[in-house]
């Protein structure tokens, strides 16, 4: 039984969809004014594997993923780089997408983007006005009353009392109070504006993600995620609007992943301490990249350093190293230990525990590595399982011999022509030759493994 921890209630609760037959998840996703950095990527990658877990238990499952592609930073960076909106955020969107393949994202079912919502986002503003839960202000804009939705806080644990105490109280306000939070902006000279009854304006961000869940999956479901940041004010927000606006409960179980770190220090623009995607996969191919982003349990941090994703490619090569040169077609399926993927679903059932389920995937390298010798049609048997439950996470969906060549300096061409000036120095018995070529082709990454069927190469 899939058990998921709940930040609504802060403890894991057993998952139980509100219709077994179509699982509803909602996901925040990116605004695109510039490359997605590492802590996008750990979004992405962890609810890709959460939604395929949830497609193994479940007929049917809708993942739904918003963009943002109106927001004060996008039009902020629009205007600094003289080009209108849809230009800028057009070619970050395409950019996430690139990342994503890179990283074994899937798509979305759906991928909404806010412009293309403003009218929902419009309709549920109206619906909170006629409710006495919004108004507008002095300036034009259109405010939540945070004070009359009376459960305000209960995602994040936040006082209203104490969030007052901490706010910044200003005498020319335009707000009737400092906590209430923007739903519509009237629109200025240089913005983009979209037609309102305030007004031309447009919206602000936490609406967004109300209105579009509504819309595209229901007023009440099952899954609302993204990253631990989220959680407040965002979050929180969504929770007063919906609920708000609908009178009923919003979200049955929220999910919030885990902080990149860097030096324990959270990334983040704003430190300038953050790594794009890209920067990375510069050095690191993508699913050596999505393999250290699973290493550690979803909302637990998790500390960027090259030592932590270096180890990470020295494990992937270790698995990918157990399945090289078996067989990957055997008749005889009992062969497979059907404990390993016992053992393996009950990780991830329980609160889709990623460490744990690749502790059981090195579990299966090493019996295949012990059957290699004695039992090739086991260790084949083995390899077959150990890649069908990496692929559950996403990994090892490359063939293993071509997977472990990648990254060589030097070109196949160049690599087999050294292994022929080898075997030459070998048959003329010039063994000292035939070491340095070994040595030199070490130094540069590759590794020869010689066997009675002649000599085969790989990565380090």
């Amino acid at each position: 039984m899939l058990k998921i921890y709940n930040t609504l209630n802060n403890q894991k609760e057993e998952f139980q969809p509100i219709d077994a037959n179509q699982v509803g998840i909602y996901v925040c996703g990116m605004t695109v004014y510039d490359l997605c950095h590492m802590g996008h990527a750990r979004v992405m990658v962890m609810f890709d594997v959460i939604t395929r877990h949830l497609r193994r238990n479940f007929p049917n499952v809708k993942y739904v993923r918003n963009i943002t592609d109106i927001d004060d930073k996008i039009i902020t960076r629009a205007i600094e780089n003289n080009e209108d909106i849809y230009t800028l955020t057009n070619r970050f969107i395409d950019a996430m997408h690139e990342d994503e393949k890179s990283l074994g994202v899937l798509s979305p079912d759906i991928e909404p983007r806010a412009t293309d919502s403003i009218d929902k986002m419009i309709d549920m503003i109206e619906n909170l006005s006629k409710k006495g839960l919004a108004y507008q202000g002095k300036n034009g804009d259109v405010f939540y009353s945070v004070r009359n939705f009376k459960e305000y806080g209960k995602l994040s644990g936040k006082n209203l009392d104490d969030l007052m105490a901490g706010a910044r109280v200003d005498i020319e306000s335009n707000k009737k109070d400092p906590l209430d939070f923007v739903l519509w902006k009237k629109a200025k000279s240089d913005e983009p504006k979209w037609p309102s009854p305030w007004g031309d304006g447009r919206p602000g961000w936490h609406i967004e993600c109300s209105a579009m869940s509504n819309h595209f999956i229901s007023n009440h479901f099952d899954i609302h995620g993204g990253g631990m940041d989220l959680t407040f004010p965002h979050h929180e927000n969504e929770i007063a609007q919906s609920e708000g606006a609908n009178s009923c409960k919003f979200v049955n179980t929220w999910m919030h992943v885990g902080f990149v770190n860097v030096d324990d220090e959270k990334m983040s623009k704003s430190l300038k301490n953050f790594f794009t995607i890209r920067d990375v996969l510069k050095n690191y191919d993508g699913e050596t990249l999505r393999y250290f982003l699973i290493s550690s349990h979803y909302r637990s941090p998790l500390n960027y350093s090259k030592t932590n994703i270096d180890g990470a490619q020295s494990a992937l090569k270790r698995l990918y190293n157990a399945i090289n040169g078996l067989n990957n077609k055997v008749d005889d399926l009992t062969l497979i230990d059907t404990n390993f993927e016992e053992r393996f679903n009950s990780a991830l059932n329980d609160d889709f525990n990623t460490p744990m389920a690749l502790s059981i995937l090195f579990e299966i390298a090493k019996q295949i590595n012990i059957e290699r010798t004695n039992n090739p049609n086991k260790a084949s048997a083995l390899s077959i399982q150990l890649v069908e439950l990496g692929n559950y996470l996403g990994i090892l969906e490359y063939d293993a011999d071509e997977y472990l060549k990648q990254g060589s300096e030097l070109s196949e061409s160049d690599i087999s022509k050294k292994i022929e000036q080898r075997e030459e120095a070998r048959s003329s018995k010039d063994f000292a030759m035939s070491d340095q070529i070994r040595d030199e082709l070490f130094e540069l990454g590759i590794i020869l493994e010689d066997s009675v069927n002649g000599t085969t190469w790989r990565r380090k």
